[in-house]
């Protein structure tokens, strides 16, 4: 009892850091939680992280929200899932209806110019640093590898990333049935059928349940990035209910992008400004709660997807589906973050200091990469 609940602690003071400091979207989130859990703690091999990151890609909802519930899970059993997840979340949370506040008694978002202009370089180093050690455990043979380039190739010329990760799965998995043929040992798939909620919002006056159901049918159905979050918000919110004005869609997802923690924070950032804070946190509790489900329900089969040889090939082509398109995207993050000596300066900074300290925490990096931006920008 008394090892379970140290586990739990050591979980909640993790993700309520990371909730705090994990800036930079997606892909950064992934790097700092390979950093913390597979580097620094060592609660899993990196292969392990890598099966877990495959997994959320397969399931609908927010992968980096996901991804911190399997650990949490794998962990410290169902309490760590609970536990890693809230605590991720709710300091974010917290954040971005801080800044719905600021936002409705001013009129405008808080200045944040500056702290971004320098946590970008830093984000850049530590994703670039965790696509090398994934890279080094999930492409370990030329299949891997040409599934790996044509995925980023394919992402680069505009194929969104559910159709490169469907395509990467199924090319892997027919190389994987192509072997099996020719060998005595075959060993059939037997798995699990797709998830998927759906749910309706009623079309009456603004309230706490229709958010909460809006915001439900969000997190069950959304796969992709969080400009596909973007697209939904904007028909449903915008066209269809008439409950936010282009201009405020744009702001809230804004504060999701700059905010630490997930980028489906947007939510708690829209709530607010339909239903004050009651809002905030329904719209907030709606967008995750389905993510606990799929991963609740999914992390009994990756062990077992794992144990088969054919399902392990699509684990093998999505993860390495995965790692290509958190390339692409930091391909795009590092054109807009090098924009001047300055920034390229603390990129290498990050860079020596990653190499040279590879205990110190990535999260702090981030935090001192921002305050030098901050402090440049006073200048």
């Amino acid at each position: 009892m008394t090892s379970r609940r140290s586990e739990l602690a050591e979980l909640a003071r993790l993700f309520l850091r990371l909730g705090a400091t994990a800036f930079g979207g997606p892909a950064a989130h992934v790097a700092l939680m390979e950093d913390e859990v597979v580097t620094r703690r060592g609660w899993m091999s990196r292969a392990e992280f890598l099966d877990l990151l495959g997994a959320t890609n397969l399931i609908p909802g927010p992968n980096s929200t996901e991804l911190a519930i399997h650990v949490g899970h794998a962990r410290a059993g169902w309490p760590g899932l609970l536990v890693a997840g809230a605590c991720f979340i709710t300091p974010a949370a917290l954040i971005v209806t801080a800044c719905a506040w600021a936002y409705v008694r001013f009129g405008a978002l808080p200045e944040l110019a500056g702290f971004l202009y320098g946590m970008k370089p830093v984000v850049i180093a530590i994703v670039g640093q965790a696509l090398w050690r994934l890279g080094r455990t999930a492409i370990r043979n030329a299949r891997l590898g040409t599934i790996a380039l044509a995925a980023a190739a394919a992402n680069a010329w505009g194929v969104g990333e559910i159709e490169v990760l469907a395509a990467s799965a199924a090319l892997s998995v027919l190389v994987q049935l192509g072997r099996e043929r020719v060998s005595p040992r075959f060993a059939p798939l037997t798995g699990a059928g797709g998830l998927g909620v759906a749910a309706s919002v009623s079309s009456g006056a603004v309230g706490l349940w229709p958010i909460f159901v809006f915001f439900v049918k969000i997190g069950s159905v959304l796969f992709g990035s969080g400009y596909v979050l973007l697209a939904f918000l904007r028909t449903g919110l915008v066209e269809q209910r008439g409950w936010l004005t282009e201009g405020q869609l744009l702001d809230a997802v804004a504060i999701g992008q700059v905010t630490p923690g997930p980028l489906f924070t947007t939510a708690t950032f829209v709530g607010y400004l339909l239903a004050g804070s009651l809002g905030a946190a329904v719209a907030t509790l709606g967008i995750f709660a389905p993510a606990f489900v799929f991963v609740a329900a999914s992390a009994p089969f990756i062990s077992r997807l794992r144990a088969s040889a054919t399902a392990g090939a699509l684990l093998d082509g999505v993860n390495a589906a995965s790692l290509a398109l958190m390339a692409v995207v930091t391909v795009y993050l590092a054109r807009a973050a090098f924009v001047d000596p300055l920034s390229l300066a603390l990129f290498a900074a990050a860079c020596v200091t990653l190499l040279a300290r590879p205990r110190w925490s990535s999260a702090y990096l981030v935090l001192m990469g921002g305050g030098i931006g901050l402090v440049s920008g006073r200048v």
